[in-house]
């Protein structure tokens, strides 16, 4: 018996071994290009190419970043994508809850076609939508304009399917019955007693829309030519219109893009991983 028990202990503690070897090798792989963004970022444009590849930092981060500086309005197009991220991130939860709760908890006619429909619209590539989109942005007036940028990602299809599977079951029907029999409407149910229990979802979400519209460029391109008004990926792309590439100061210009969305994660990780959580256990 104690043989069979040892022999059991062994296989588990060889599975975790095996489970946590795993995970550290890809952990590894997965943060080893932000490390390579960092050390190039360090270093100058000729250790881009260099054989074998630099693994080290080097000491040129401040005056890669001064270049940066003097060639684009950095700050200026952080907080340009700020707003845009920011304004997009919250209409993007309100609407998707709103419509999440509708095909959730209600039943009109309809229903499971439109939920069909709408998520039938992620699988067409952005990129056929761009010219019609363009000359409705162009005729609205809104070109050279953060609201031109935003009103294209309020709708997300990817939103209100999330919502929608985490309401299902986060949400009891009793809860919603109970407080119709107690006179709410359905605003009131969705914004008192909906909203709180979807939070962890609404972190999951925010995040996933915020690094979203913050690594979209296609469309901010096309849209915004002043400068004035370039979020930071635009802003960027100016960097390596020359015809000597500066790699180091690309890649100085993109790491500190990247601050943000770090920051961004570790604010909302907890309710990150708390909605991953419970969408399993569920």
């Amino acid at each position: 018996m104690s043989n069979r028990i040892n022999k059991s202990r062994k296989k588990l503690s060889f599975s975790k071994l095996s489970i946590y070897s795993f995970l550290f090798i890809a952990s590894i792989l997965s943060l080893f290009p932000f490390y390579w963004m960092f050390v190039m970022a360090t270093r100058p444009s000729a250790a881009y190419n260099s054989i074998p590849p630099t693994l080290t930092p080097g000491d040129m981060l401040v005056e890669n970043f001064k270049k940066v500086l003097n060639q684009i309005d950095f700050f200026g197009g952080m907080w340009n994508s700020f707003v845009l991220c920011a304004v997009v991130t919250i209409v993007v939860l309100f609407i998707s809850s709103l419509a999440g709760f509708a095909f959730a908890k209600f039943k009109f006619p309809g229903k499971n076609i439109l939920f069909v429909a709408i998520l039938v619209t992620m699988i067409i590539p952005p990129q056929l939508g761009l010219i019609p989109q363009y000359f409705l942005i162009s005729n609205a007036g809104l070109l050279d304009t953060l609201p031109g940028v935003m009103i294209l990602f309020f709708l997300n299809p990817l939103g209100i399917f999330l919502m929608r599977q985490y309401i299902s079951g986060a949400v009891p029907d009793e809860l919603i019955e109970a407080a119709k029999l107690d006179g709410c409407s359905n605003f009131r149910i969705y914004w008192k007693i909906v909203l709180p229990i979807i939070l962890p979802a609404f972190a999951t979400l925010g995040i996933i829309v915020f690094t979203a519209v913050w690594g979209e460029f296609l469309w901010q391109f096309t849209i915004l030519r002043d400068p004035d008004m370039y979020t930071i990926q635009v802003a960027l792309a100016q960097l390596s219109n020359t015809n000597n590439v500066d790699f180091g100061m690309i890649m100085s210009g993109v790491f500190w893009a990247t601050v943000p969305l770090l920051v961004i994660f570790l604010l909302f990780n907890r309710l990150f991983i708390s909605s991953i959580t419970e969408g399993s256990v569920k």
